[in-house]
């Protein structure tokens, strides 16, 4: 191998798709937590539970910790952390998981309402401020494609953990 070779790709970070999402998506949540940082004290982690929260509550249904870190895609660890922080700030609490007497579910406490319903409108504006560099068209050809994507990348997980058939 020559030292061409052993460079091929090399520098290609920039174009890589998952890269690209990722740091797009650090830029989009950077700027939505940047614009009531200071007025909620909520960090991003923090907000993302209490959105999927308050949408899990606005459809009638009640998490789990374990449903909150599936919901999210994030790392149990962070949700852990994220819960906690909401739970010492009275903004989260444990209620009885009637289904199952080893669980408990996760609620917004009045307080946590009372947030959630001044966080979102401010994410929703911060989401018209980046969406309104795009058409219509283009917009829904994003959601559309990172609908796709999503999807793709869960079932390839899913294979994964899977592991091929055993004949």
């Amino acid at each position: 191998m020559n030292d061409d070779d052993a460079g091929a790709g090399a520098g290609d970070l920039a174009g890589f798709l998952p890269y690209q999402l990722s740091v797009a998506s650090n830029a989009v949540s950077a700027l939505i937590a940047e614009r009531y940082r200071k007025r909620f004290g909520l960090k991003i982690p923090e907000w993302r539970v209490m959105a999927v929260l308050g949408d899990a509550e606005a459809l009638g249904g009640s998490l789990t910790q374990r449903d909150l870190t599936a919901a999210t895609v994030m790392d149990k660890v962070a949700v852990n952390r994220a819960v906690k922080v909401l739970e010492e700030r009275g903004l989260v609490a444990r209620v009885p998981n009637p289904g199952d007497g080893r669980s408990h579910l996760l609620a917004l406490t009045g307080e946590g309402r009372g947030i959630h319903a001044e966080v979102m409108p401010l994410a929703r504006a911060t989401e018209a401020d980046l969406l309104a560099g795009l058409a219509a068209d283009e917009e829904a050809s994003l959601r559309h494609l990172l609908g796709r994507l999503r999807e793709r990348a869960m079932r390839l997980a899913s294979e994964t953990r899977e592991g091929p058939e055993q004949g």
